[in-house]
């Protein structure tokens, strides 16, 4: 079978290749329990151990039986939903990675953490899960509706959807508050800031360019932050249809599947600081900092994950199939 054929294949299959990782991710795991290396075997990356590991055995065990009932038993309405939540679990493992690329921005900072390539390798192998996973759930719940397995269509119906405007505009504002504060410490105002030195420079940790960019008004965080909002306007504006397809599409779900959950803990993590619940583990920032900057990279992510649905389904090719 050539890999096109495999590929055109995928929803007849795509309940065994959940069955085949999941019994193969949970073995590893009971092996890390075992013989005592960790091999990234941790929820978030934390809690390494015979327990974490075992427990990880566990779940993915459950999820190897949950893939082998899906595909002995179509047409059952509850199991799509259980898929789903396999899917969140995989994510769970591998959500490092999704913020791994920053150890490529090296040269922007000084003293990063040496890299666990076999945590990473194992957190990839979870994202790599989650994938197997959605398609899973994907096919398994088209085959139950009765709609096409490979794009989720009626005959007679048109592949491609206007995208979401709004979704674009709303992941720029999201983003806004963070690059005007930014900006604004690198400029000299430091409202906001409690700590001594320049806020958002520490010297041991950002490079010789980063620190000359902020001497000159430039928060390098800001650079990404702008290129963020080029992304999301990119999914949502017609110009983004002259951009390579691919590489949109994994950055857009990248981006949201990395920082909403992110956001989301900020978010959390500020509100409960401002409001006297707990101490802020960030001592040189307000409260507030925490909530509206740095907590709307959850807005940001749910906005760039719509944006890079809507785009999805508004580039996706005439289905021949159905």
């Amino acid at each position: 079978m050539t890999p096109k054929t495999l590929l055109s294949s995928w929803p007849s299959g795509a309940s065994r290749a959940a069955l085949v990782w999941s019994a193969l991710y949970a073995t590893g795991a009971a092996v890390a329990a075992l013989t005592g290396p960790a091999f990234g075997y941790a929820l978030l990356g934390k809690g390494t151990g015979p327990a974490a590991e075992a427990t990880a055995a566990g779940l993915y065990g459950a999820a190897a039986v949950l893939a082998y009932v899906m595909v002995r038993r179509p047409g059952s309405r509850w199991l799509p939903r259980a898929a789903w939540a396999v899917v969140a679990l995989c994510l769970t493992s591998g959500f490092a990675i999704l913020l791994s690329p920053t150890h490529l921005l090296f040269f922007l900072s000084r003293n990063q953490p040496a890299i666990d390539w076999a945590a990473w390798a194992n957190q990839g192998f979870a994202v790599l899960g989650a994938v197997l996973w959605g398609r899973a759930a994907l096919a398994y719940r088209r085959r139950t509706l009765g709609t096409c397995p490979h794009c989720g269509g009626r005959a007679g119906t048109p592949s491609g959807l206007p995208r979401d405007t709004r979704a674009g505009l709303v992941a720029v504002a999201a983003l806004v508050p963070y690059a005007a504060l930014k900006t604004a410490w690198a400029l000299g105002v430091t409202s906001g800031f409690t700590g001594e030195g320049r806020p958002g420079a520490d010297p041991t940790y950002t490079s010789d360019a980063g620190l000359w960019l902020y001497d000159h008004g430039v928060d390098i965080t800001v650079v990404l932050a702008l290129i963020g909002m080029a992304l999301a306007l990119a999914l949502t504006r017609p110009w983004g249809r002259r951009l390579p397809r691919v590489p949109l599409l994994a950055l857009g779900w990248a981006g949201a599947g990395a920082l909403t959950p992110f956001g989301v803990f900020l978010a959390v993590l500020g509100t409960l600081a401002w409001m006297g619940v707990i101490d802020l583990a960030v001592d040189d920032h307000a409260p507030w900092v925490v909530v509206v900057a740095y907590g709307g990279f959850c807005l940001y992510g749910l906005a760039l994950g719509r944006a890079t649905r809507s785009y999805q389904r508004a580039t996706r090719r005439v289905c021949v199939r159905c």
